[in-house]
Protein backbone atom coordinates (compact mmCIF):
# COMPACT_ATOMS: atom_id res chain seq x y z
CA UNK A 1 0.00 0.00 0.00
CA UNK A 2 1.01 3.38 -0.63
CA UNK A 3 1.97 6.12 1.85
CA UNK A 4 -1.42 7.92 1.34
CA UNK A 5 -3.35 4.85 1.64
CA UNK A 6 -2.12 4.45 4.68
CA UNK A 7 -2.45 7.66 5.66
CA UNK A 8 -6.15 7.13 5.12
CA UNK A 9 -6.45 3.85 7.06
CA UNK A 10 -4.96 5.55 9.98
CA UNK A 11 -6.89 8.66 10.01
CA UNK A 12 -10.11 6.20 9.14
CA UNK A 13 -8.41 4.29 12.94
CA UNK A 14 -8.16 7.21 14.80
CA UNK A 15 -11.74 8.84 14.09
CA UNK A 16 -13.31 5.44 14.88
CA UNK A 17 -11.50 5.25 17.97
CA UNK A 18 -12.68 8.73 19.22
CA UNK A 19 -16.17 7.68 18.54
CA UNK A 20 -15.87 4.39 20.32
CA UNK A 21 -14.64 6.31 23.47
CA UNK A 22 -18.49 7.25 24.46
CA UNK A 23 -20.14 3.66 24.07
CA UNK A 24 -17.01 2.34 25.45
CA UNK A 25 -17.26 4.95 28.77
CA UNK A 26 -21.53 3.91 28.59
CA UNK A 27 -20.73 0.64 29.56
CA UNK A 28 -18.08 1.05 32.11
CA UNK A 29 -15.06 0.10 29.64
CA UNK A 30 -11.59 0.86 29.65
CA UNK A 31 -11.28 1.66 26.04
CA UNK A 32 -8.09 -0.14 25.63
CA UNK A 33 -10.59 -3.17 24.93
CA UNK A 34 -12.13 -1.23 21.61
CA UNK A 35 -8.76 -0.52 20.37
CA UNK A 36 -7.51 -4.13 20.73
CA UNK A 37 -10.30 -5.12 19.13
CA UNK A 38 -9.78 -2.91 16.24
CA UNK A 39 -6.38 -4.31 15.90
CA UNK A 40 -7.88 -8.14 15.48
CA UNK A 41 -9.94 -7.31 12.85
CA UNK A 42 -7.15 -5.76 10.81
CA UNK A 43 -4.54 -8.18 11.76
CA UNK A 44 -4.08 -11.77 9.83
CA UNK A 45 -7.58 -12.97 11.11
CA UNK A 46 -9.17 -10.19 9.75
CA UNK A 47 -8.30 -7.41 6.35
CA UNK A 48 -4.83 -8.87 6.42
CA UNK A 49 -2.95 -6.88 7.35
CA UNK A 50 0.77 -8.69 8.62
CA UNK A 51 2.73 -7.98 11.54
CA UNK A 52 4.57 -10.49 13.44
CA UNK A 53 7.96 -8.72 14.79
CA UNK A 54 8.29 -8.70 18.55
CA UNK A 55 11.23 -6.16 18.21
CA UNK A 56 9.40 -3.21 16.41
CA UNK A 57 5.90 -4.01 19.09
CA UNK A 58 8.32 -3.72 22.00
CA UNK A 59 10.17 -0.41 20.99
CA UNK A 60 6.66 1.17 19.95
CA UNK A 61 4.97 0.27 22.67
CA UNK A 62 7.48 1.28 25.40
CA UNK A 63 7.47 4.67 23.52
CA UNK A 64 3.71 5.15 23.93
CA UNK A 65 3.97 4.05 27.58
CA UNK A 66 5.85 6.81 28.41
CA UNK A 67 4.04 9.36 26.39
CA UNK A 68 1.23 7.71 28.14
CA UNK A 69 2.86 8.06 32.06
CA UNK A 70 4.16 11.64 30.80
CA UNK A 71 0.65 12.60 30.55
CA UNK A 72 -0.24 10.98 33.88
CA UNK A 73 2.48 12.74 35.92
CA UNK A 74 1.55 15.83 33.88
CA UNK A 75 -2.58 15.80 35.02
CA UNK A 76 -2.00 14.38 38.35
CA UNK A 77 -2.58 16.61 41.19
CA UNK A 78 0.01 16.40 43.82
CA UNK A 79 -1.66 18.52 46.51
CA UNK A 80 -4.16 15.33 46.30
CA UNK A 81 -2.39 12.05 45.84
CA UNK A 82 0.77 13.75 48.17
CA UNK A 83 -0.79 11.66 51.48
CA UNK A 84 -1.10 8.34 49.51
CA UNK A 85 2.42 8.27 48.09
CA UNK A 86 4.17 6.34 50.72
CA UNK A 87 1.51 3.62 50.18
CA UNK A 88 1.33 3.60 47.06
CA UNK A 89 5.68 3.19 46.53
CA UNK A 90 5.26 0.07 48.83
CA UNK A 91 2.69 -1.41 46.66
CA UNK A 92 4.94 -0.46 43.74
CA UNK A 93 7.78 -2.34 45.34
CA UNK A 94 7.36 -4.66 48.32
CA UNK A 95 3.60 -5.42 46.66
CA UNK A 96 5.00 -6.07 42.98
CA UNK A 97 7.49 -8.19 44.41
CA UNK A 98 5.09 -10.25 46.11
CA UNK A 99 3.01 -10.59 43.61
CA UNK A 100 5.69 -11.91 41.26
CA UNK A 101 6.64 -14.83 44.00
CA UNK A 102 2.66 -15.72 44.47
CA UNK A 103 2.21 -15.73 40.57
CA UNK A 104 5.63 -18.07 39.93
CA UNK A 105 5.17 -20.06 42.67
CA UNK A 106 1.35 -20.82 41.93
CA UNK A 107 2.20 -21.51 37.82
CA UNK A 108 4.45 -23.56 38.44
CA UNK A 109 2.63 -25.63 40.49
CA UNK A 110 -0.33 -25.66 38.77
CA UNK A 111 0.69 -25.68 35.24
CA UNK A 112 4.60 -27.15 35.67
CA UNK A 113 6.22 -23.69 34.24
CA UNK A 114 10.16 -24.09 35.07
CA UNK A 115 11.01 -21.21 37.78
CA UNK A 116 12.19 -18.35 35.03
CA UNK A 117 9.57 -18.56 32.80
CA UNK A 118 7.15 -18.30 35.91
CA UNK A 119 9.22 -15.29 37.19
CA UNK A 120 8.31 -13.50 33.87
CA UNK A 121 5.27 -14.64 33.87
CA UNK A 122 4.67 -13.22 37.48
CA UNK A 123 6.73 -9.46 36.19
CA UNK A 124 5.11 -8.91 33.13
CA UNK A 125 1.26 -9.46 35.27
CA UNK A 126 2.82 -7.54 38.42
CA UNK A 127 1.97 -3.76 37.03
CA UNK A 128 -1.18 -2.21 36.69
CA UNK A 129 -2.26 -0.07 33.63
CA UNK A 130 -1.96 3.67 33.78
CA UNK A 131 -4.16 4.34 31.19
CA UNK A 132 -7.10 1.76 32.32
CA UNK A 133 -6.78 3.18 36.43
CA UNK A 134 -6.95 6.89 35.20
CA UNK A 135 -9.97 6.18 32.67
CA UNK A 136 -11.61 4.53 35.69
CA UNK A 137 -10.83 7.52 37.76
CA UNK A 138 -12.45 10.23 35.86
CA UNK A 139 -15.59 8.35 36.50
CA UNK A 140 -16.03 6.69 39.65
CA UNK A 141 -15.60 8.93 42.44
CA UNK A 142 -13.90 7.56 45.28
CA UNK A 143 -12.12 9.37 48.50
CA UNK A 144 -8.72 10.95 47.71
CA UNK A 145 -6.74 9.11 49.63
CA UNK A 146 -7.99 6.18 47.94
CA UNK A 147 -7.70 7.35 44.41
CA UNK A 148 -4.50 8.77 45.23
CA UNK A 149 -3.83 5.39 45.82
CA UNK A 150 -4.60 4.11 42.76
CA UNK A 151 -3.18 7.27 40.75
CA UNK A 152 0.34 7.29 42.15
CA UNK A 153 0.82 3.51 41.97
CA UNK A 154 -0.11 2.58 38.68
CA UNK A 155 2.73 5.42 37.77
CA UNK A 156 5.09 4.02 40.03
CA UNK A 157 4.80 0.64 39.80
CA UNK A 158 5.85 0.25 35.77
CA UNK A 159 9.29 1.11 36.57
CA UNK A 160 10.16 -1.84 38.67
CA UNK A 161 8.36 -4.44 36.74
CA UNK A 162 9.82 -3.16 33.12
CA UNK A 163 13.50 -3.51 35.29
CA UNK A 164 11.98 -6.91 36.66
CA UNK A 165 10.94 -8.28 33.36
CA UNK A 166 14.25 -7.12 31.08
CA UNK A 167 16.30 -8.70 33.81
CA UNK A 168 14.75 -11.59 33.92
CA UNK A 169 14.77 -12.12 30.65
CA UNK A 170 17.89 -11.65 30.08
CA UNK A 171 18.86 -14.13 32.92
CA UNK A 172 16.79 -16.73 30.87
CA UNK A 173 20.02 -16.81 28.67
CA UNK A 174 22.70 -16.28 31.29
CA UNK A 175 23.03 -17.01 35.16
CA UNK A 176 22.28 -14.37 37.56
CA UNK A 177 21.98 -14.19 41.31
CA UNK A 178 19.17 -12.74 43.06
CA UNK A 179 21.55 -10.17 44.75
CA UNK A 180 22.58 -9.12 41.54
CA UNK A 181 18.88 -8.59 40.53
CA UNK A 182 18.53 -6.74 43.32
CA UNK A 183 21.44 -4.73 42.76
CA UNK A 184 20.34 -3.95 39.22
CA UNK A 185 17.01 -3.18 40.30
CA UNK A 186 17.88 -0.63 43.31
CA UNK A 187 20.45 1.09 40.87
CA UNK A 188 18.47 1.51 38.05
CA UNK A 189 15.53 2.79 40.56
CA UNK A 190 17.91 5.25 42.14
CA UNK A 191 19.24 6.65 38.58
CA UNK A 192 16.04 6.95 37.11
CA UNK A 193 14.53 8.95 40.39
CA UNK A 194 17.80 11.13 40.23
CA UNK A 195 17.19 12.25 36.60
CA UNK A 196 13.40 12.80 37.00
CA UNK A 197 14.49 15.05 40.01
CA UNK A 198 16.73 16.76 38.15
CA UNK A 199 15.35 17.49 35.14
CA UNK A 200 11.83 18.47 36.52
CA UNK A 201 13.05 21.48 38.43
CA UNK A 202 15.26 23.20 35.86
CA UNK A 203 13.29 22.16 33.09
CA UNK A 204 10.54 24.01 35.33
CA UNK A 205 13.05 27.08 36.03
CA UNK A 206 13.94 27.08 32.43
CA UNK A 207 10.38 27.52 31.22
CA UNK A 208 9.44 29.88 33.82
CA UNK A 209 12.03 32.25 32.38
CA UNK A 210 12.31 31.90 28.50
CA UNK A 211 9.78 33.73 26.64
CA UNK A 212 8.94 31.62 24.03
CA UNK A 213 7.44 33.39 21.14
CA UNK A 214 4.08 31.34 20.33
CA UNK A 215 2.57 29.86 22.77
CA UNK A 216 1.91 26.43 21.56
CA UNK A 217 5.58 25.62 21.99
CA UNK A 218 4.97 25.56 25.96
CA UNK A 219 3.01 22.22 25.33
CA UNK A 220 6.08 20.68 23.36
CA UNK A 221 8.94 21.68 24.90
CA UNK A 222 7.48 20.47 28.57
CA UNK A 223 6.86 17.04 26.46
CA UNK A 224 10.23 17.34 24.90
CA UNK A 225 11.85 17.69 28.48
CA UNK A 226 9.81 14.33 29.62
CA UNK A 227 11.96 12.74 26.85
CA UNK A 228 15.03 14.11 27.91
CA UNK A 229 14.77 12.20 31.14
CA UNK A 230 13.65 9.21 29.79
CA UNK A 231 16.57 8.90 27.35
CA UNK A 232 19.14 10.20 29.56
CA UNK A 233 17.56 7.88 32.48
CA UNK A 234 18.50 5.17 29.53
CA UNK A 235 21.46 6.10 29.04
CA UNK A 236 22.45 6.31 32.13
CA UNK A 237 21.50 2.54 32.96
CA UNK A 238 18.98 3.67 34.69
CA UNK A 239 14.78 3.24 34.85
CA UNK A 240 12.87 5.86 31.96
CA UNK A 241 9.87 5.38 32.77
CA UNK A 242 10.80 6.26 36.69
CA UNK A 243 12.45 9.25 35.60
CA UNK A 244 9.65 10.72 32.52
CA UNK A 245 7.13 10.47 34.97
CA UNK A 246 8.82 12.00 37.93
CA UNK A 247 9.89 15.05 35.41
CA UNK A 248 6.12 14.78 34.60
CA UNK A 249 4.86 15.23 37.61
CA UNK A 250 7.44 18.50 38.90
CA UNK A 251 6.30 20.38 35.81
CA UNK A 252 2.50 19.28 35.51
CA UNK A 253 2.51 20.99 39.34
CA UNK A 254 5.08 23.90 38.80
CA UNK A 255 3.29 27.38 38.39
CA UNK A 256 4.16 27.00 34.23
CA UNK A 257 3.17 29.26 30.98
CA UNK A 258 -0.37 28.15 29.49
CA UNK A 259 -0.73 24.88 31.51
CA UNK A 260 -4.08 24.28 30.22
CA UNK A 261 -2.72 23.69 26.81
CA UNK A 262 0.23 21.60 27.95
CA UNK A 263 -2.19 19.52 30.02
CA UNK A 264 -4.28 19.58 26.85
CA UNK A 265 -1.95 18.84 24.33
CA UNK A 266 -0.27 16.25 26.88
CA UNK A 267 -3.82 14.53 27.14
CA UNK A 268 -4.41 14.62 23.50
CA UNK A 269 -0.55 13.12 22.66
CA UNK A 270 -1.68 10.36 25.14
CA UNK A 271 -5.03 9.59 23.36
CA UNK A 272 -3.32 9.14 20.35
CA UNK A 273 -0.26 6.82 22.12
CA UNK A 274 -3.07 4.87 23.40
CA UNK A 275 -4.93 4.09 20.10
CA UNK A 276 -1.63 3.39 18.11
CA UNK A 277 -0.55 1.39 21.10
CA UNK A 278 -3.53 -1.01 21.49
CA UNK A 279 -4.58 -1.32 17.60
CA UNK A 280 -0.97 -2.45 17.33
CA UNK A 281 -0.85 -4.72 20.26
CA UNK A 282 -4.13 -6.36 18.33
CA UNK A 283 -2.38 -6.57 15.23
CA UNK A 284 0.60 -8.52 16.95
CA UNK A 285 -2.17 -10.78 18.77
CA UNK A 286 -3.03 -14.00 16.26
CA UNK A 287 -6.51 -14.98 17.09
CA UNK A 288 -5.40 -18.70 15.77
CA UNK A 289 -3.22 -19.32 18.46
CA UNK A 290 -5.24 -17.83 21.56
CA UNK A 291 -7.51 -20.69 22.29
CA UNK A 292 -4.68 -22.53 23.30
CA UNK A 293 -4.07 -19.80 25.72
CA UNK A 294 -7.04 -19.65 27.24
CA UNK A 295 -7.51 -21.97 30.37
CA UNK A 296 -3.63 -21.37 31.39
CA UNK A 297 -4.47 -17.82 31.02
CA UNK A 298 -7.53 -18.00 32.89
CA UNK A 299 -6.10 -19.89 35.58
CA UNK A 300 -3.07 -17.65 35.91
CA UNK A 301 -5.55 -14.35 36.01
CA UNK A 302 -7.86 -16.39 38.57
CA UNK A 303 -4.72 -16.31 40.69
CA UNK A 304 -3.11 -13.27 40.13
CA UNK A 305 -6.69 -11.22 40.91
CA UNK A 306 -7.70 -13.20 43.62
CA UNK A 307 -4.57 -14.24 45.57
CA UNK A 308 -1.34 -12.20 44.53
CA UNK A 309 -2.84 -9.20 44.33
CA UNK A 310 -4.85 -9.05 47.51
CA UNK A 311 -1.89 -11.14 49.55
CA UNK A 312 0.34 -7.75 47.75
CA UNK A 313 -2.15 -5.50 49.29
CA UNK A 314 -2.22 -7.26 52.52
CA UNK A 315 2.15 -7.25 52.85
CA UNK A 316 2.21 -3.64 51.57
CA UNK A 317 -0.08 -2.65 54.13
CA UNK A 318 1.32 -4.18 57.10
CA UNK A 319 4.35 -2.37 55.74
CA UNK A 320 2.71 1.05 56.32
CA UNK A 321 1.27 -0.03 59.27
CA UNK A 322 4.62 -0.69 60.64
CA UNK A 323 5.85 2.28 59.08
CA UNK A 324 3.51 4.50 61.09
CA UNK A 325 2.06 5.39 57.89
CA UNK A 326 -1.26 4.76 58.43
CA UNK A 327 -3.51 2.14 58.03
CA UNK A 328 -5.46 0.49 54.89
CA UNK A 329 -8.80 -1.09 56.00
CA UNK A 330 -9.57 -3.92 54.79
CA UNK A 331 -12.43 -2.67 52.43
CA UNK A 332 -10.29 -0.21 50.73
CA UNK A 333 -8.01 -3.45 50.55
CA UNK A 334 -10.37 -5.25 48.87
CA UNK A 335 -11.15 -2.78 46.54
CA UNK A 336 -8.21 -1.49 45.76
CA UNK A 337 -7.30 -5.72 45.00
CA UNK A 338 -10.31 -5.48 42.32
CA UNK A 339 -9.31 -2.33 41.23
CA UNK A 340 -5.98 -3.65 39.91
CA UNK A 341 -6.83 -4.01 36.01
CA UNK A 342 -4.39 -4.70 33.61
CA UNK A 343 -4.45 -3.51 30.34
CA UNK A 344 -1.50 -2.58 27.54
CA UNK A 345 1.54 -2.27 29.99
CA UNK A 346 1.23 -6.30 30.54
CA UNK A 347 0.94 -6.67 26.78
CA UNK A 348 3.91 -4.83 25.51
CA UNK A 349 5.96 -6.18 28.69
CA UNK A 350 5.30 -9.72 27.47
CA UNK A 351 6.84 -8.51 24.27
CA UNK A 352 10.28 -8.06 25.49
CA UNK A 353 10.79 -11.83 26.61
CA UNK A 354 9.37 -12.80 23.37
CA UNK A 355 11.84 -9.73 21.67
CA UNK A 356 14.82 -11.71 23.66
CA UNK A 357 14.21 -15.21 22.42
CA UNK A 358 13.09 -16.70 25.66
CA UNK A 359 11.66 -20.37 25.19
CA UNK A 360 7.78 -20.02 25.74
CA UNK A 361 7.52 -16.37 25.46
CA UNK A 362 5.12 -16.48 23.02
CA UNK A 363 2.75 -18.70 24.82
CA UNK A 364 3.38 -15.88 28.25
CA UNK A 365 2.28 -13.42 25.22
CA UNK A 366 -0.93 -15.67 24.30
CA UNK A 367 -1.69 -16.06 27.81
CA UNK A 368 -1.08 -12.30 28.72
CA UNK A 369 -3.47 -11.03 26.09
CA UNK A 370 -6.29 -13.55 27.19
CA UNK A 371 -5.92 -12.62 30.39
CA UNK A 372 -5.97 -8.62 29.76
CA UNK A 373 -8.92 -9.09 28.08
CA UNK A 374 -11.24 -10.90 30.26
CA UNK A 375 -10.34 -9.88 33.25
CA UNK A 376 -10.37 -5.90 32.42
CA UNK A 377 -14.41 -7.51 31.10
CA UNK A 378 -15.16 -8.70 34.61
CA UNK A 379 -13.57 -5.96 36.81
CA UNK A 380 -13.95 -2.82 34.60
CA UNK A 381 -17.51 -2.27 34.40
CA UNK A 382 -18.08 -4.01 38.12
CA UNK A 383 -15.64 -1.46 40.02
CA UNK A 384 -18.59 0.84 40.58
CA UNK A 385 -20.84 -1.85 42.02
CA UNK A 386 -17.77 -3.35 44.48
CA UNK A 387 -16.78 0.62 45.19
CA UNK A 388 -20.86 0.65 46.40
CA UNK A 389 -20.81 -2.88 48.50
CA UNK A 390 -17.32 -2.28 50.38
CA UNK A 391 -18.53 1.25 50.74
CA UNK A 392 -15.92 3.16 49.64
CA UNK A 393 -17.52 5.14 46.87
CA UNK A 394 -17.96 8.79 47.63
CA UNK A 395 -20.96 10.10 45.83
CA UNK A 396 -21.37 13.55 47.82
CA UNK A 397 -17.44 13.98 46.80
CA UNK A 398 -17.36 17.07 44.76
CA UNK A 399 -15.42 17.43 41.43
CA UNK A 400 -12.10 18.83 41.83
CA UNK A 401 -12.59 22.49 41.33
CA UNK A 402 -10.92 22.93 37.61
CA UNK A 403 -8.89 26.58 37.89
CA UNK A 404 -6.92 27.14 34.78
CA UNK A 405 -4.38 29.96 33.94
CA UNK A 406 -6.73 31.33 31.24
CA UNK A 407 -9.73 29.11 30.05
CA UNK A 408 -11.49 31.90 27.48
CA UNK A 409 -12.20 29.59 24.47
CA UNK A 410 -15.17 28.07 26.76
CA UNK A 411 -16.33 31.50 27.87
CA UNK A 412 -16.07 32.83 24.67
CA UNK A 413 -13.67 35.69 25.96
CA UNK A 414 -10.22 37.03 24.60
CA UNK A 415 -7.24 37.70 26.77
CA UNK A 416 -5.45 40.82 25.13
CA UNK A 417 -2.11 42.16 25.69
CA UNK A 418 -0.67 45.72 25.39
CA UNK A 419 2.09 47.39 25.61
CA UNK A 420 2.13 51.04 25.78
CA UNK A 421 5.04 52.04 23.39
CA UNK A 422 7.12 55.63 23.86
CA UNK A 423 4.94 58.60 22.33
CA UNK A 424 1.65 57.26 22.60
CA UNK A 425 -1.28 59.59 23.30
CA UNK A 426 -2.52 56.59 26.03
CA UNK A 427 0.14 57.71 28.89
CA UNK A 428 -1.36 59.94 31.24
CA UNK A 429 -4.95 58.07 30.79
CA UNK A 430 -7.23 56.48 33.22
CA UNK A 431 -8.49 53.44 33.06
CA UNK A 432 -12.16 54.97 32.97
CA UNK A 433 -11.34 57.18 30.14
CA UNK A 434 -10.30 54.57 28.00
CA UNK A 435 -14.23 54.25 28.07
CA UNK A 436 -14.10 50.61 26.80
CA UNK A 437 -17.13 48.64 25.59
CA UNK A 438 -19.21 46.58 28.22
CA UNK A 439 -18.09 43.35 28.15
CA UNK A 440 -13.92 44.98 28.12
CA UNK A 441 -12.18 45.07 31.46
CA UNK A 442 -8.78 46.00 32.32
CA UNK A 443 -7.49 43.41 34.66
CA UNK A 444 -3.74 43.73 35.14
CA UNK A 445 -1.40 46.21 35.01
CA UNK A 446 2.83 45.03 34.73
CA UNK A 447 4.63 48.16 35.38
CA UNK A 448 8.46 48.09 36.05
CA UNK A 449 8.24 44.39 37.04
CA UNK A 450 5.14 44.27 38.97
CA UNK A 451 2.27 43.61 38.44
CA UNK A 452 -0.77 44.77 40.16
CA UNK A 453 -5.21 45.25 39.31
CA UNK A 454 -5.70 48.87 38.61
CA UNK A 455 -8.35 51.40 39.88
CA UNK A 456 -10.82 53.09 37.56
CA UNK A 457 -8.50 56.15 38.79
CA UNK A 458 -5.07 54.85 37.79
CA UNK A 459 -3.27 56.57 35.31
CA UNK A 460 -1.30 54.73 32.64
CA UNK A 461 2.17 55.24 31.50
CA UNK A 462 4.09 54.55 29.04
CA UNK A 463 6.09 51.21 28.78
CA UNK A 464 2.85 49.80 30.84
CA UNK A 465 1.58 46.53 29.70
CA UNK A 466 -2.20 46.40 29.86
CA UNK A 467 -4.03 42.75 30.44
CA UNK A 468 -7.60 42.84 29.42
CA UNK A 469 -10.31 40.43 29.19
CA UNK A 470 -13.02 40.89 26.21
CA UNK A 471 -16.05 39.33 25.02
CA UNK A 472 -15.32 37.47 21.85
CA UNK A 473 -18.01 40.02 20.18
CA UNK A 474 -16.55 43.17 21.25
CA UNK A 475 -12.73 42.45 20.71
CA UNK A 476 -12.70 44.13 17.47
CA UNK A 477 -13.91 47.46 18.93
CA UNK A 478 -11.98 46.87 21.85
CA UNK A 479 -8.95 47.09 19.75
CA UNK A 480 -10.42 49.89 18.04
CA UNK A 481 -10.57 52.06 20.63
CA UNK A 482 -7.35 50.92 22.00
CA UNK A 483 -5.28 52.51 18.54
CA UNK A 484 -7.88 55.59 18.55
CA UNK A 485 -6.97 56.62 22.14
CA UNK A 486 -3.16 56.02 21.44
CA UNK A 487 -3.55 58.00 18.59
CA UNK A 488 -4.94 61.01 19.55
CA UNK A 489 -5.84 60.67 23.52
CA UNK A 490 -8.52 60.26 25.66
CA UNK A 491 -11.01 62.85 23.17
CA UNK A 492 -10.10 60.28 20.45
CA UNK A 493 -13.46 60.12 19.19
CA UNK A 494 -14.32 64.29 19.58
CA UNK A 495 -11.63 63.92 17.08
CA UNK A 496 -13.24 61.85 14.14
CA UNK A 497 -10.72 59.27 15.42
CA UNK A 498 -11.87 55.41 15.05
CA UNK A 499 -8.77 53.60 15.53
CA UNK A 500 -9.19 51.79 12.31
CA UNK A 501 -6.17 49.99 11.11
Amino acid sequence: MTLDVWLLLGAVIVIAAIASVRIAHRLGLPSLLVYLGFGLILGDAGVGIPFNDPHVAQQIGLTALAVILAEGGLTTNWSHVRRSVPMALLMATVGVAVSIIVVAVAVQALLGFDTTTALILGAVLASTDAAAVFSVLRRLPLPPRLAGILEAESGFNDAPTVIAVVLLSSAANDSATVGTFLLETSTELIIGAAVGLAVGPAGAYALRRVALPASGLYPIAVLALTFVSYGGAVLLHGSGFLAVYLTALILGNSRLPHRAATRGFAEGAAWLAQIGLFVMLGLLASPKEMPSAIIPGLVTGTILVLLARPLSLMVSSLAARAARLGPVSWREQAFLSWAGLRGAIPIVLATIPWAAGVEGSKEIFNQVFVIVIVFTLLQGPTLPFAARLLGVSAPAEAHDLSVESAPLEELKADLLQVKVPPGSRLHGVEIFELRLPTGAQVTLIVRDGKSFVPTSTTRVRVDDQLLLVTTAACRDQVERRLRAVSRSGKLAGWYGERGLE
